[in-house]
Formats: C-alpha cells, sequence, structure tokens
C-alpha cells in the first residue's frame, strides 16, 4: 500500500545534516590516524565551524520545521513530552520532538566548542591552529584541555542519537534515516499542513557563501600576526 508523501526537511538542511555527521567522522579519523594527517584535521575543523554557523543561521531563516522557534520546547512542554513517552502517548511531531531538540542543540554546541577550541591549540610538533598565543597562555591550556576533553563528550552524543534513531525504527516504525535523506515523510506520520512548500535553494546558497566568507575571514584575513613575524 503506497502513502502519500509530504516534504518536511528542505534540502539545505538535508545536506548540512549529512555534510556534518561527515565532518565529524573526519575530525575523528584525521586525529585518529596521527600527525600526518593534521592538516586534514584543521581543515575539516574550519569545514565544521562553518557548517555549525550555517545551522545557526538557518535556524532563524529557513523554513518551518528548520527554525529553532518552531521546535525548542519550553521546560514544561519537554517534562509533558517525557512523561508521555513513558506512557506510549507522545504524539508524533512532524519535525523535531522535544527531546530531538535538544539533541540538536547539544551536537551543534559541543561541536562549535571542539571547533572553536581547535583554533587555539598547538600539537607542539608540526602545526598550531590559527590562534595560538593570541590570547595568552592561560587561553591556550584552556582551549587545549577543552579540545582534548570535547570529543568524548560528543561521541557519547552520537551513541544516543543513534539509539533513539533506532529505537524510532523498531519501536514506533518511523524511519528517521530515510526521511532525513528524502526530506518527505508518510501521510501516516505528518499531515499535508505540516509539509513545506519548498527548500528556499536560492537562499541556502547565499547563507552558504556567507559562512564561507566569514570562515576565511576568521582563519586567513583576521589572524593576528605574532611578534616572531613581525620581526622577520
Amino acid at each position: 500500500m503506497s502513502h502519500k508523501q509530504f516534504l518536511i526537511w528542505d534540502l539545505p538542511l538535508r545536506i548540512f545534516h549529512w555534510s556534518f555527521a561527515l565532518t565529524v567522522i573526519g575530525c575523528w579519523a584525521t586525529h585518529e590516524l596521527g600527525s600526518d594527517y593534521i592538516d586534514w584535521h584543521m581543515q575539516l575543523g574550519y569545514i565544521a565551524l562553518g557548517l555549525v554557523t550555517f545551522r545557526l543561521i538557518w535556524g532563524f531563516v529557513g523554513p518551518t520545521h528548520a527554525r529553532f522557534g518552531q521546535f525548542l520546547p519550553t521546560p514544561s512542554q519537554l517534562i509533558a513530552y517525557i512523561k508521555a513517552t513513558k506512557q506510549g502517548t507522545a504524539p508524533i511531531t512532524p519535525g523535531h520532538n522535544p527531546l530531538g531538540s535538544l539533541m540538536v542543540l547539544a551536537m551543534l554546541g559541543l561541536v562549535a566548542l571542539q571547533a572553536v577550541s581547535g583554533l587555539f591549540v598547538d600539537d607542539e610538533i608540526f602545526s598550531s591552529g590559527p590562534y595560538y598565543n593570541a590570547a595568552g597562555d592561560a587561553v591556550d591550556k584552556l582551549m587545549s584541555t577543552i579540545h582534548h576533553n570535547t570529543f568524548d563528550v560528543i561521541g557519547i552524543a552520537i551513541v544516543f542519537h543513534i539509539a533513539a534513531i533506532v529505537f524510532y525504527k523498531l519501536a514506533k516504525k518511523q524511519n528517521l534515516v530515510k526521511a532525513m535523506v528524502t526530506g518527505k515523510k508518510n501521510d501516516g506520520e505528518v499531515k499535508a499542513s505540516d509539509a513545506i512548500s519548498g527548500s528556499r535553494i536560492i537562499l541556502g546558497l547565499i547563507v552558504a557563501a556567507l559562512c564561507c566568507a566569514f570562515i576565511y575571514w576568521l582563519v586567513v584575513i583576521n589572524v593576528p600576526v605574532s611578534e616572531d613575524e613581525l620581526f622577520y
């Protein structure tokens, strides 16, 4: 039996989602592979920061279900949803449910923290972040501590995220992965009124270009010149 499908997730959001996942995996892999891949690791860190910037902007200008104002729950809404989930009566939400909303914020915050802290880190062998020594030794040490410990928390968040996907697939018969690939959900999961009219692709390209320009400014143009370079 075929189901009518409705567009819920816009194309820029879907491209962000999968690019974000691949970038995080790439950052982990290049770290594990060692110093020979440090340049790749740093470049992927810049990409991660650009993607986070894109998502933050898209959370205000993107289509309905991408907007923070549409899916971020109040404390009372979150408590009510948790209680309903325990009772098996939680309503199906067209976009992010209240618990999923917290995961979105957590992942964006953690990866942003990881990427920003990396700008101040020196590996004491081959390379250093563009802002190493820019804010003093104390800041560098703090950022190094953050950078070398935050990914463990990101790993835990990823495990919870995957577990939630499996739970929804097995217990609720909702294929969240497929929906994030196609952008569409079946009429048994959403209503026609939940659908978005389009993906705002042109706007997405403009926002992406602005994010690229911002990251280039941040890690190339705005990088402070060290005293050693001034006297070279």
